[in-house]
């Protein structure tokens, strides 16, 4: 009987353990699950946290992540309403929100990844055929009327209708209509990279290239109009400077000549002989060098003195 009692016993504590064991689980702040029985959902999603208990043996715990999650595309080759090819290269945010939705319509966040592949990259791809190329790669902020350079290497405005990020916005807005009924919340969806193709890419470079030399172009013609306008008005400066010395040292001299004029008038007045005298031989030492024969005549002024005793 003793043993009966002791195997009893025995069988109640392993079955506690087992209860407890089984029965009870613990649940983190980043965690949500959905109770099962038998393979089908049992009363609502637990999403608070700690301890607590379900069924043993017969209930499972399915555990979701409460956490935002990122889902990040591949890059894809896309023509846009123009016909030019971008690649576009396309993240997103989301989050489980209604675990039993989830769990019956996706199961899996492997399975959701592969959902939204389908969602978001067929969004992308719609409006991006509907939208130009530089609405793709222009952002929203762009001042109207600028002046943008298009692929086929015109310059001309035009007017961003949309912009980048208003066009990530109208994406995420038609993605996240989709989701709901999987138990998804997409919360935001990003261009991560906008690239041309290769054909395309070099068009652009070639495009940039002559685009800076016409501005450098532009530039060293500025240039060399502002050069000739500063070099004609210091070449007009000084010419006004020259001509002002110049206009200045003739008066000195003019003054100069009238007050040595004035000297000799007042020499020639006091001795006038004397004056004629000097005169005349200051014009026989210009004159008469070492080979030099004259030939006067008898009444000559100059002879007058020579011919003097």
């Amino acid at each position: 009987m003793d043993k009966i009692v002791r195997f009893f016993l025995i069988g109640l504590v392993l079955v506690a353990v087992v209860t407890v064991w089984d029965g009870f689980y613990m649940l983190s702040e980043e965690q949500q699950v959905v109770i099962t029985q038998f393979g089908k959902p049992v009363g609502d999603p637990v999403t608070t946290a700690g301890l607590h208990f379900k069924t043993p043996f017969i209930q499972d715990v399915t555990t979701f992540d409460k956490r935002i999650l990122i889902w990040d595309g591949d890059p894809n080759q896309i023509p846009t309403h123009d016909k030019t090819f971008i690649y576009l290269d396309t993240t997103a945010r989301w989050r489980l929100s209604e675990p039993l939705v989830f769990l019956q319509a996706v199961n899996n966040v492997p399975r959701a990844m592969t959902i939204l592949d389908d969602i978001i990259d067929s969004t992308v791809r719609d409006l991006v055929n509907k939208n130009d190329l530089v609405e793709i790669i222009r952002s929203s902020d762009w001042i109207q009327g600028e002046r943008v350079s298009t692929v086929a290497g015109k310059r001309e405005e035009e007017a961003i209708e949309h912009g980048r990020d208003k066009i990530a916005a109208m994406i995420f807005e038609a993605a996240s209509a989709l989701t709901p009924k999987y138990g998804i919340e997409l919360i935001d969806v990003m261009f991560k990279r906008v690239n041309y193709i290769e054909s395309v890419r070099l068009k652009v470079y070639e495009r940039m290239i002559s685009e800076r030399n016409r501005i450098a172009a532009e530039k060293r013609a500025m240039g060399e109009g502002q050069k000739a306008e500063i070099l004609g008005k210091v070449d007009r400066e000084l010419k006004v400077i020259t001509s002002g010395a110049t206009r200045k040292a003739e008066e000195v001299k003019g003054k100069a000549d009238a007050e040595a004029a004035g000297i000799y008038a007042e020499a020639y007045n006091r001795d006038p002989d004397f004056y004629a005298f000097s005169k005349t031989l200051e014009t026989y030492g210009k004159t008469v060098g070492k080979n030099t024969r004259l030939i006067f005549s008898s009444d000559s002024e100059f002879y007058k003195y020579l011919n003097e005793k």
